[in-house]
């Protein structure tokens, strides 16, 4: 940190190169997320489950996730972000290791969750690395700026990651993302430290822990946004992150790496999308407009992705390009809810609204399977369940009703104006 002082161009640079490794971790968190998507009849055979065992073993991921996402907003709040974060990189290394490795299906759920409890640290600690590192006015661009090496990771985990299984196979695959994970955990412990927090006004006493989450759990708004959160982004992870794929194979009669590549323009959406809806709302002066607006054309878009599936491959690569870039403005709302708390609590408060995305999450992708294993017709293909068009079309219907519902929840926000909240 001396030497931050002592070179005026390093520190100016500085909060850039962490922003820099805490989006590496944001990318590999969602590499690892929606790893299962391109791998969904191998994973079946391999642990011998029907859609909705597969729904359920991807979502122990989301099951960690969620309960984790409070814990962690308010120990980064309170203790050193580099050497929680940094654990946190090497927990997911192991646990994606682990996963690779197993053919028992109880360890599996096992390594899974712990890939999500791991993972929990990478979406909160970027975003108090960018309330702390960045000027308050920039945090919707900033936060934006880190989904899109989020949602770069995601593509990474579609095509790319459907190659290197067809390639190696899904275990070796998984291995390889293993030791990238350990890699970017020592990269992550060398480069970052921690900024002194003398002026985040944060309190020191662990009993203060109690009243801080009492304040901001009477906070209406803060339940508000959470749940239009939570039911805007569920469409994206529950398609982009496992139906989608088998989903396109069956309606457009795509090959797997085709279905991938589909696939994954969710993700390039997103990633363009999202720092455009913090650029544009920060110029506009204004959140909800970008929030309704967002959804509404995903809402439209998604419909048609799945209920007019005679498309050509590039039209159909299009509507999913407009779906992901139209759903990121959902992520205006993280914005809306760090102005309404001060920046001591960004943590906190982001952590409890990441947790109603994880509910929501891991309620849909095995709700998915079940309704998808009710309306099976019996039919196999080596061993593994094939789903019909129409078992797809009432199962997905799940999704665009979420996307409804976030835009019920909307009447419940008010306008910031794009101000921040007093310290307090």
């Amino acid at each position: 940190m001396q030497r931050l002082k002592s070179h005026p161009w390093i520190k100016l640079a500085y909060p850039w190169i962490i922003w820099t490794i805490a989006a590496s971790f944001f990318f590999y968190k969602y590499l690892i997320q929606v790893s299962p998507s391109v791998m969904t009849g191998d994973l079946m055979q391999a642990f011998h489950v029907n859609g909705a065992g597969l729904g359920n073993l991807s979502a122990f991921y989301f099951y960690a996730y969620l309960v984790m996402q409070i814990p962690v907003g308010i120990m980064l709040d309170r203790y050193s972000p580099r050497l929680l974060t940094t654990a946190a990189i090497l927990l997911c290394s192991v646990s994606t290791f682990i996963f690779s490795q197993t053919s028992v299906l109880w360890l599996a759920c096992l390594s899974r969750a712990f890939m999500g409890v791991g993972a929990a640290f990478a979406a909160v600690s970027c975003f108090k690395l960018a309330a702390v590192w960045f000027p308050p006015k920039r945090f919707a661009l900033i936060s934006g700026m880190f989904m899109t090496a989020a949602m770069l990771g995601a593509v990474g985990g579609q095509m790319p990651l459907s190659i290197l299984v067809e390639q190696f196979g899904w275990r070796a695959a998984l291995q390889m993302i293993a030791l990238l994970g350990i890699m970017l955990a020592f990269i992550y412990y060398a480069i970052l430290r921690d900024k002194p927090t003398a002026n985040t006004q944060a309190p020191s006493s662990h009993e203060a822990i109690f009243p801080l989450l009492l304040r901001i759990i009477k906070n209406r708004q803060a339940w508000a946004l959470s749940l239009y959160s939570g039911l805007a982004f569920a469409p994206v992870s529950v398609f982009g992150g496992l139906w989608g794929v088998p989903f396109l194979v069956e309606a457009y009669s795509l090959s797997r790496n085709d279905a991938a590549l589909a696939v994954s323009c969710i993700f390039i959406g997103f990633a363009a999308g999202a720092p455009f809806w913090g650029w544009f709302s920060d110029a506009l002066g204004r959140r909800k407009p970008v929030l309704f607006v967002g959804t509404f054309t995903a809402l439209i878009s998604l419909l048609i992705v799945i209920y007019m599936p005679n498309q050509r491959l590039s039209m159909l690569c299009s509507w999913l390009f407009i779906f992901g870039f139209s759903a990121s403005g959902f992520f205006t709302s993280f914005a809306i809810i760090r102005e309404l708390f001060p920046v001591f609590l960004a943590a906190t408060v982001l952590g409890i609204m990441n947790t109603f995305n994880s509910v929501f999450e891991a309620l849909f992708e095995p709700l998915v399977g079940v309704c998808l294993d009710w309306m099976w017709d019996g039919r196999l293909t080596h061993g593994m369940h094939q789903f019909s068009l129409h078992g797809y079309h009432v199962a997905l219907f799940l999704l665009p009703l979420s996307l409804v519902g976030s835009l019920l929840s909307l009447v419940m926000i008010q306008e910031t104006y794009c101000q921040e909240a007093p310290s307090k």
